[in-house]
């Protein structure tokens, strides 16, 4: 970990898209969105262990009142301030920029695929593609950091490396591809959703040397370093702040604490490996499914 610890506060669940991947699962049944006063006491009560702020969801751009919460984080003095968004309604000029008006500095969209069908197959949502990528494309031209975010699924595994090149035409510079996490809506479609890793390192590998030749800083979450051989440098772990998942009924989680000692697992052919203490290791519930047999542990000296 490195940088100034950060706050991700949940504005509510509420979501026009309906992920196959979805971490949440139907927790927008439980609270489309949280109330401005409500957000309000929970930023002041958090602001004084962190720095960095993200506002997520759900969809936080759903939320009203978004504009005066991130107005008010500004004046709490968060920095940076960034909204993670599936990017669709960032294509509406008034809306992004009242939100770089109120002091968002920071925006993290998400795209999925290439193509229109590979992302909105796995969004569940028609036009969500054009939405995103014109987003995506607005944001950019604004000015804004963007740090786009993309899930690996079994659907869109093969199409990594046109994605990043996607991504670098329309400005993106910042992206991440990011392991499906296999709970909520990915556990209940596991089977339909998650890959084996060494399934995907391939289409990593092919779309790192993309990245490479367009001047895209790319990273990767949730690939353990045996599958990142040669590229070692994309895993995004060791770079992330510690962080504080304040959820919808305002309890605050040490998320790194639970990422690297219960969301993250080592099995038998990580004891011996040298990059073990270097290494959060995949989510649990990946080999839970698959087993341990594709891990090839780095030997001394490597």
């Amino acid at each position: 970990m490195s940088g100034p610890a950060r706050a991700d506060v949940k504005v509510g669940f509420a979501c026009n898209n309906r992920c196959v991947f979805c971490a949440q699962g139907e927790k927008r049944g439980a609270c489309g969105v949280v109330p401005l006063e409500t957000l309000a006491a929970r930023l002041v009560e958090v602001r004084g262990g962190t720095g960095g702020l993200v506002l997520t969801g759900g969809e936080p751009m759903l939320h009203k009142d978004l504009h005066r919460v991130v107005r008010l984080a500004a004046r709490l003095g968060f920095h940076p301030i960034q909204i993670q968004t599936n990017g669709r309604l960032l294509r509406y000029p008034d809306r992004l920029d009242a939100l770089i008006a109120a002091g968002a500095t920071e925006v993290s969209p998400s795209l999925h695929g290439s193509t229109a069908a590979i992302h909105d197959g796995l969004t569940r949502a028609e036009g969500s593609w054009d939405d995103s990528v014109a987003g995506i494309r607005l944001a950019c031209a604004r000015g804004l950091v963007v740090v786009t975010n993309s899930v690996v699924t079994k659907q869109n595994a093969h199409d990594l490396p046109a994605l990043v090149g996607l991504l670098a035409s329309i400005g993106v510079r910042r992206a991440q591809l990011a392991f499906v996490h296999p709970v909520g809506t990915a556990e209940l479609l596991f089977d339909e959703v998650v890959p084996r890793l060494s399934e995907v390192e391939p289409a990593v590998r092919a779309a790192r040397e993309v990245a490479l030749a367009a001047g895209l800083a790319l990273v990767t979450e949730g690939i353990p370093l045996c599958f990142l051989r040669g590229m070692e440098d994309l895993a995004v772990e060791a770079s992330i702040p510690a962080t504080t998942v304040v959820d919808l009924d305002g309890a605050a989680l040490d998320y790194t604490r639970w990422r690297e000692a219960e969301g993250k697992a080592h099995g038998p052919p990580c004891e011996a490996c040298s990059r073990r203490a270097r290494c959060e290791g995949p989510w649990r519930e990946v080999p839970a499914a698959f087993g341990w047999g594709d891990v090839v542990p780095f030997g001394p000296g490597e």
